[in-house]
């Protein structure tokens, strides 16, 4: 096994899990339960299934597909999502309150 590929492959995962929705949904069950140790025990499955799904799906589709083809593809569904993200915050309205008038000049 490369010990290079495998120490980035641990560094990305890792480094994108930390503070996701994922963390948080485990701080809030373990938060809520008597037994933290299980909840690491299904989080902990639950990711590595995750991964492993992720994994023989990628070395699959690259047994088909280019290499290069896939990391477009994923590049520009990550744009599309981030484009979407944008404009809808940027047309999210914000109603308009009493207290963003401040007071009148007269």
């Amino acid at each position: 096994m490369p010990i290079a590929l495998l120490a980035s492959t641990f560094a990305t995962v890792f480094l994108a899990e930390l503070g996701d929705k994922t963390q948080l949904a485990i701080v809030t069950i373990s938060g809520t339960s008597t037994r933290p140790g299980a909840v690491f025990a299904g989080s902990s499955v639950a990711l590595v299934l995750a991964s492993l799904l992720g994994a023989a799906a990628g070395g699959s589709l690259s047994a088909v597909i280019p290499t290069n083809a896939l990391q477009l593809a994923a590049s520009v569904g990550f744009l599309v999502i981030g484009v979407r993200l944008i404009q809808r915050s940027s047309t999210s309205e914000v109603p308009d309150t009493a207290a963003d008038e401040g007071p009148s000049a007269d």
